[in-house]
């Protein structure tokens, strides 16, 4: 599905409509809290003019937690948000994009994390891209990750650690890891391959622990 995609510019409407169809079909399973804190990401669908593809960011080194980490804009929520409208706020704080509910075509499953955080993925449309505007306090490099190359193989790994796989997609020239990289994974087989496949069990590297 991600070559179909590939023609936004020409039919950004039928582009929405087949994304949004495979995540309604989708039933994105909920986790509780159990002490942990609520937190949301922006799964941002855009375009600069070539194929479709959503932005990743990596973390400025001067973060306190998950310095230096490749992440997808989001954060905690506030107090009397939901998740929709922590993603929607995020991406704006971090990448000066002004996003509407209406823009919501989905969501995925909810992931725990090993540092107290369960992560609410939200699916946003934007089309067009604006220019960004990154908030360096948080933000250290954008980049917008094709569908065509988010469409790639994940790499298991054994840790001492864990008895579940640790999961590192092979992106930017580099390895991303979970959380980021389950919710891509995750996204990558529920929207370009229209499979319901679940990511609750694929683990974090150890240096993402804290």
């Amino acid at each position: 599905m991600a070559d179909e995609l590939a023609s936004l510019p020409q039919q950004p409407d039928d582009a929405r409509r087949r994304i949004a169809a495979r995540l309604a079909r989708f039933r994105a399973r909920r986790i509780p809290l159990q002490g942990r804190r609520a937190a949301a990401v922006a799964i941002t669908l855009a375009s600069d003019g070539g194929e479709l593809g959503v932005w990743l960011t990596r973390r400025a080194a001067t973060l306190r937690a998950h310095a230096g980490q490749f992440a997808l804009p989001g954060g905690r929520l506030d107090p009397g948000e939901d998740a929709q409208q922590a993603a929607l706020r995020e991406l704006s704080e971090e990448l000066g994009v002004a996003a509407r509910e209406q823009d919501v075509l989905g969501r995925l499953d909810d992931y725990a994390t090993r540092s107290g955080y369960v992560i609410s993925p939200i699916v946003l449309w934007i089309g067009a891209a604006p220019e960004l505007s990154p908030n360096p306090d948080e933000v250290a490099r954008v980049d917008l990750v094709t569908l065509s190359e988010l469409d790639v193989a994940p790499r298991f790994v054994a840790i001492a650690e864990s008895d579940r796989p640790v999961i590192q997609l092979p992106l930017l020239d580099t390895l991303v890891h979970a959380p980021t990289a389950a919710v891509l994974h995750q996204f990558r087989e529920v929207v370009l391959h229209g499979r319901d496949t679940r990511v609750a069990d694929l683990e974090q590297p150890v240096f993402a622990w804290r």
